[in-house]
């Protein structure tokens, strides 16, 4: 595996999207495949996400950003939900003139996805969800694990990280914990208030009650040594998914790194298949139910709402 510093993005630059600049990088592709956006984990820079883009196949065009307050996009000026940050990304593609996009979303990116994926359904074609789950009503991993997850000194003490990141993230890590370093070598300084904001968007957030809104083909990857998303919670995402299929690999948390040469591929040949026939379109009138419908209401209602307020106050 080699270090995402020794392959530094191509195509990097930063925008203002409604009063926030975003520092984003794009790796043009041929124009044959639709371009792929991808949503980074918690307190990530996009350039961890090197070793998956440098595996992928090169006529895929990529799309990545870094998160207000990580990276080289400074915080905004008050806290944000997963539903204002999937507006202001449908804003950024809006400026950067994508229309339908693949969505992958990784960890805490995972849920940003998902609410992309459902907040904005006809911008997204296909959705890739890799060591995610559903955000508060999830199987969580070992309190001792999550704990580690409350602060970002792992990115800013290397001897801590070589301590905890066996624990941490597992898999190939476990014996090989120098592979973590590797990876985090290339974040940039982390700084609290950024990660706080991103732990504050997915407080109290969950997918689990709208899940088969998801109407997009959707690949879930999931590792089987997975100390922060046990895999249980990937085998519920595929059952509540209308058209989601799972794919296990042997690693942990960060196997779309540590593995991306063997899982990039898969991804690939993921996006380039034809639709299939959406499973839950089965029924006589074609819709989700009743139940699905009010929730679906009450979700746009509050997003909306949501949207409104953070435009008031960013003007």
């Amino acid at each position: 595996m080699s270090s995402p510093s020794d392959h530094p993005p191509l195509g990097v630059r930063t925008i203002t999207v409604k009063g926030q600049r975003l520092r984003i990088a794009i790796r043009t592709g041929d124009g044959t495949r639709p371009p792929l956006l991808l949503m980074n984990g918690i307190g990530a820079n996009f350039e961890l996400l090197q070793p998956f883009v440098d595996a992928l196949d090169p006529a895929i065009e990529v799309i990545r950003f870094d998160v207000p307050g990580i990276g080289g996009s400074p915080p905004p000026a008050i806290p944000y939900r997963f539903a204002t940050l999937a507006w202001l990304v449908a804003r950024m593609l809006d400026q950067l003139g994508y229309g339908q996009v693949d969505v992958l979303g990784i960890s805490w990116g995972g849920g940003l996805a998902q609410q992309f994926a459902v907040q904005h359904s006809t911008r997204c074609r296909r959705l890739v969800l890799v060591s995610t789950a559903t955000g508060a009503l999830m199987v969580s991993g070992r309190p001792t694990v999550l704990a580690k997850l409350a602060t970002p000194r792992r990115y800013l003490d290397p001897n801590y990280l070589a301590r905890v990141a066996p624990e941490l993230y597992g898999g190939s890590i476990r014996s090989h914990p120098e592979q973590a370093h590797e990876l985090i070598q290339a974040t940039q300084a982390v700084g609290l208030r950024g990660y706080l904001y991103q732990l504050l968007a997915s407080i109290g957030w969950t997918s689990l009650p709208w899940l088969a809104l998801i109407r997009q083909p959707t690949l879930i990857l999931a590792g089987d040594d997975d100390p922060i998303v046990p895999l249980v919670n990937a085998k519920l995402m595929q059952r509540l998914i209308p058209n989601a299929r799972l794919r296990i690999f042997h690693d942990g948390h960060l196997g779309l790194l540590t593995q991306a040469r063997e899982l990039a591929p898969i991804v690939a040949q993921f996006l380039a298949e034809e639709p299939r026939p959406d499973p839950s379109r089965s029924r006589p009138d074609g819709s989700p139910g009743r139940m699905w419908r009010i929730v679906v209401l009450i979700w746009q209602n509050l997003t909306q709402r949501m949207t409104r307020l953070h435009q008031r106050r960013t003007r």
